[in-house]
């Protein structure tokens, strides 16, 4: 599949698979460093090009790049602090027609980074930080080959100067960088270069645009989804959950809620009254429960009543602070979706015994642990399910304001309501409140965001 990501071991171990199959380690940087060449054509548009290179096979695939070009008539110049040392990487040196320079001052409209490449651990120092310092003070057009040469492959973390490229190419498959913070902002446009290797069988992926379907042509309000939003000590946040909730697709949103909401639409039902009566309607195909919740005992014991309905269901805010394995025993974890920010999933793990980790590893150990559907939601937002992990595009950062967690607590259970599966509900949510991020224009406040849940929605179906 072209949106696998692979991590440093499994990359390593699947260019091995495709070796013993047949396939040399030389045709596979060939297939690499000429298929990265094609797209460093298109945007260099004949301009001078300058390829830094490393002593590894990253820097191997500089070599075949900048062949690649010079025999398409390019102005080539190779910078490498040192020679090669792996013997595939020397082949491509060997297979260079051009002149290497140990260090340059670098004028070239458009540079290539390829001094190091996935697998890196250690801090970039010496002549390869000059390099990289140098390069993200010149005002050229930045390509990075695979990974950024500062960034560490699994984590996204960053080990040296890191310059904001422009584009970013991904050899072979996906790595987890090219889809977490604090690395993903620096990497530009994303493009991947395949290579033929056997990606079969992969649980991680980067997330695809969904595209949404019409209800279906017998479709009434109930057969597209009734979802009971569960209010609690604050009506303000539920409200707008809900307003979220109506615009995604659902056909029924009812809030559940003791307090007035004055100046809410006419077309949301609220509905007053015991909880454990109002949850009682088989009609219900999922609930949120969380935003505006409280913390006190009466709001645990609204959470416990959510639970023992055995509907699908989301929960966000405040039931996250609220959760422990006493209360999830009562629930079906497998339809469960949780949507936590970086406090709310500390909050979690530290209750579920989760230990320390980068976000990637503690989502998919609370998945692990819980069986819950683990929606790790922020800057870079990942995805643990049973059906894979899930990367995503970085959203707007307008992003950044309260109540924007709500709006995408809202779309989540929308679409679980319509549908029941909640990884799906989960990928379509976080599309559907980027794409109202866009469309909502610059320093939205979150119910505009909620409002432009609507045209969102038109744009992926």
């Amino acid at each position: 599949m072209t949106d696998t990501v692979l991590t440093v071991e499994q990359m390593r171990a699947t260019e091995r698979a495709a070796m013993e199959a047949g396939v040399s380690e030389w045709e596979l940087m060939q297939r690499a460093g000429e298929g990265a060449a094609q797209w460093i054509m298109r945007v260099a548009a004949g301009r001078p090009v300058a390829v830094l290179c490393g002593p590894g096979n990253n820097g191997g695939d500089g070599y075949v790049i900048a062949e690649t070009l010079i025999r398409r008539g390019y102005e080539v110049q190779v910078i490498a602090p040192l020679e090669p040392r792996s013997e595939t990487a020397q082949q491509a040196r060997a297979h260079y027609s051009g002149a290497v320079f140990a260090a340059t001052t670098m004028r070239e409209p458009v540079v290539i980074d390829c001094l190091f490449g996935y697998g890196l651990t250690r801090k970039v120092e010496g002549e390869f930080a000059e390099l990289l310092e140098q390069m993200a003070s010149s005002h050229c057009y930045k390509v990075a080959i695979d990974v950024p040469s500062a960034v560490e492959s699994d984590t996204g973390s960053v080990l040296g100067p890191l310059p904001d490229y422009d584009l970013t190419l991904a050899l072979g498959a996906w790595k987890q960088a090219h889809g977490l913070m604090p690395a993903m902002a620096a990497m530009g446009e994303r493009r991947l270069v395949p290579i033929g290797l056997d990606l079969s069988g992969a649980r991680s992926a980067l997330s695809r645009r969904p595209r949404l379907t019409p209800p279906a042509p017998d479709a009434h309000k109930y057969r597209r989804g009734l979802l009971a939003v569960v209010a609690g000590a604050m009506p303000g946040a539920p409200l707008l959950a809900a307003e979220a909730a109506m615009r995604a697709g659902v056909g029924y949103v009812k809030l559940l809620s003791d307090h007035d909401h004055f100046g809410a639409p006419a077309d949301l039902v609220i509905e007053q009254g015991k909880l454990a009566n109002t949850l009682d309607d088989e009609r219900i195909a999922a609930v949120l429960v969380g935003p505006g919740l409280g913390r006190d005992d009466s709001a645990r014991e609204r959470l416990a009543q959510a639970f023992s309905c055995r509907k699908p269901g989301v929960l966000d805010a405040d039931a996250l602070y609220l959760l422990d394995p006493e209360l999830l025993a009562q629930a079906d974890p497998g339809t469960l979706c949780v949507t936590p920010h970086e406090g709310e999933l500390q909050k979690l793990c530290e209750v579920f015994g989760i230990g320390d980790g980068s976000k990637l590893e503690r989502a998919r150990r609370l998945h692990d642990v819980t069986g819950m559907t683990v929606l790790a939601k922020g800057p870079d937002t990942v995805l643990a399910s049973d059906v894979m992990t899930s990367f995503f595009p970085r959203g707007s950062s307008w992003l950044s304001v309260a109540g924007t967690g709500d709006v995408l607590a809202g779309i989540v259970a929308s679409r679980l309501a319509v549908h029941g599966n909640p990884h799906r509900a989960c990928e379509e949510g976080v599309w559907l409140h980027h794409e109202a991020a866009r469309l909502a224009s610059p320093a939205f406040t979150a119910s505009g965001l909620a409002h432009a849940v609507k045209p969102a929605m038109a744009a992926l179906l």
